[in-house]
């Protein structure tokens, strides 16, 4: 338990750190105007640091990180800054444009006499709702680091933007196992936008305010560090600090291995983890007769042998990957990046072609016109169709926000979803709009944005974060049923017949819907144990097995005629990125986001 602080002397303090997490500072918004009045404030304050402790926008746009740059840019002492969920989960740039920003998204520096250490770590989530998570990579540097300063005798304060606390960071046992390591004499960090004490592991953390509070104040923390005791106060902007907690620099470490992760192979089934990456994996997979294909956190695009799991090339694109690499025909690999389309030879990874963009980031999933071979592809505010050259065929360009799901294209119908609210039907041969949907709902993160639609003959099937199911008309876009009888959120699939609609709900349901009929009719729902969860995974169905995948790691196999469980597995800690099935083969792979590839095959 963390002691409130008794008021001490300045003369005692060693280090003096200001604090400014969750500003969301929109132009011209009252965080806007506050924040000016902190950074003038704490340019007097006598402080050895400054650190913005991540969420400092509301959407993550270029002009919301310009903005908020101009004003730190008013600080006159040294500082470190941190992205938080909205930088990295709605990011016009895909997250490049906060480290084109700032340099990095992570940082380390010495503070005050030199014998003490700050070290902050980015945490997510990526491009996607999620839990928190840390990149491997970012795990292996602050190893790295942090063996460097305990060998200069030096303490460590650790900051991030989430609490490091199970339901919260995906992958926390990890991390705090690693500063456990070290003289970590505490973490601080945000997100809740209140004062909180707790422990992790024995180390003392405390969530700080943010600039704004319900009680109508707005202001900072302050942390006064001294060889014994870290100190740590609220300061509402014009007003004295005041003594919220203190916990000491030493502290007694507890366990936090899970127990439990352990798991064996599934009756019938085998699943085998088939690559290891260095770094995070936030794609899908692309699937060939021979390779499985993807990209990662460093940038880097690359292909593995399906059948033996070997490295077979990788391909460094300079930021981040969340959209899969796409087979197309003539052995090629469309690889959508943050600048542009790659073509790369799908056996050598030699690049073949580029197409750079200078509108935004290719972050959605791409697919194939199964009769021509061509690419159909969301990016930012448009929807392309290419040749498998990756020649532009047509580009609709009247979107308002960027696609990242994957499209469904079925005859002369292309239909995709967009984070500007709406869902639209285009014309695949011309790109000319047959019809655009939308929920109602004016808040572009309540719309049908990363959803996969089911699509049949005469309807279009739809869940989005407003917690409906939609069926909509497929011919006219017009609505004809919505239903709330469950919290639906952004998974979503259909059974290989396509007489059923699956949906996994915030509860870890799996619904069935009968999409042979034009009103609501529930088939079934089983519940597959999870508890809450909000992964945008989608559902699919495999040689009669229903597969889903949670924010925890864990895959389900669902009997669909059977109606239960058959088994479910947790084959990590982190977000299962989808569920991509062989169609040569009927295997399926799953992507996780802490790095791992797995094939599940019927025995």
């Amino acid at each position: 338990m963390l002691l409130l602080a008794c008021a001490m002397s300045l003369g005692a303090v060693a280090q003096r750190i200001a604090v400014l997490s969750d500003i969301h500072v929109t132009p011209g918004n009252e965080n806007d105007r506050q924040l000016r009045l902190a950074v003038e404030e704490i340019n007097r304050g006598g402080f050895d640091y400054v650190v913005v402790n991540g969420d400092l926008t509301n959407e993550g746009s270029d002009e919301q990180i310009a903005n908020v740059k101009s004003i730190l840019d008013g600080i006159t002492l040294p500082l470190a800054v941190l992205p938080g969920n909205h930088e990295n989960n709605w990011s016009q740039s895909a997250t490049k444009t906060f480290v084109d920003t700032w340099g990095n998204d992570r940082f380390l520096a010495t503070v005050g006499a030199d014998s003490l250490v700050i070290v902050g770590i980015n945490c997510g989530p990526y491009m996607k709702m999620g839990d928190g998570h840390v990149k491997q990579e970012d795990l292996h540097w602050l190893r790295a680091e942090l063996q460097k300063a305990a060998d200069k005798g030096r303490r460590i304060l650790s900051f991030n933007h989430y609490p490091l606390r199970e339901n919260d960071l995906d992958n926390w046992r990890e991390y705090v196992q690693l500063l456990q390591q070290f003289p970590v004499v505490g973490h601080i960090n945000g997100h809740y936008h209140s004062w909180i004490e707790y422990r992790a592991g024995g180390i003392p953390c405390v969530m700080t305010r943010a600039l704004d509070m319900r009680d109508g104040t707005y202001g900072y923390a302050i942390l006064d560090i001294t060889p014994d005791w870290v100190h740590v106060y609220d300061k509402s902007i014009g007003q004295a600090p005041v003594a919220r907690f203190a916990f000491a620099t030493t502290h007694k470490n507890k366990d936090v291995a899970d127990k439990s992760a352990a798991w064996e192979q599934p009756e019938g089934f085998e699943v085998r983890k088939v690559w290891t990456d260095s770094a995070s994996i936030f794609t899908r997979l692309g699937i060939d007769d021979k390779h499985i294909y993807f990209g990662n956190s460093l940038g880097q695009a690359r292909a593995i042998d399906k059948h033996t799991g070997d490295a077979v090339w990788t391909i460094a694109t300079g930021a981040s990957l969340f959209g899969r690499p796409v087979p197309v025909r003539k052995g090629r690999v469309a690889i959508p990046t943050a600048t542009g389309i790659v073509m790369a030879d799908g056996a050598t990874g030699r690049t073949v072609a580029s197409y750079p963009s200078k509108e935004g980031p290719y972050v959605a999933d791409g697919i194939t016109d199964a009769a021509t071979g061509d690419i159909l592809m969301g990016g930012y505010k448009r929807f392309e169709r290419r040749r498998p050259t990756g020649k532009l065929v047509w580009s609709y360009d009247s979107l308002f926000n960027y696609c990242q799901a994957a499209p469904v294209a079925d005859g002369n119908d292309v239909i995709f979803g967009a984070w500007d609210t709406n869902l639209r039907c285009l014309d695949a041969r011309s790109g000319r709009l047959r019809w655009v949907w939308n929920n109602g709902k004016s808040a572009n993160m309540l719309g049908p944005g990363n959803v996969v639609p089911v699509v049949t003959a005469e309807r279009v099937y739809v869940v989005a974060p407003d917690r409906y199911m939609t069926a909509i008309d497929r011919s006219t876009g017009a609505t004809i049923w919505r239903d709330n009888s469950h919290r639906y959120r952004e998974s979503l699939g259909r059974s290989a017949d396509g007489t059923r609609v699956y949906a996994k709900t915030m509860d870890g349901e799996l619904v069935a819907v009968d999409a042979t009929v034009p009103e609501f009719k529930e088939l079934w729902t089983v519940d597959m144990g999870l508890g809450y969860d909000h992964a945008p995974c989608i559902v699919a169905e495999s040689d009669g097995v229903v597969f889903a995948g949670s924010r925890r790691g864990i895959v389900t196999a669902v009997d669909p005629e059977a109606q239960r469980v058959l088994w479910s597995i947790p084959v990590g800690v982190s977000e299962i990125n989808g569920i991509d099935v062989d169609a040569a083969t009927g295997d399926v792979y799953v992507s996780l986001i802490e790095g791992t590839i797995f094939r599940i095959s019927k025995r």
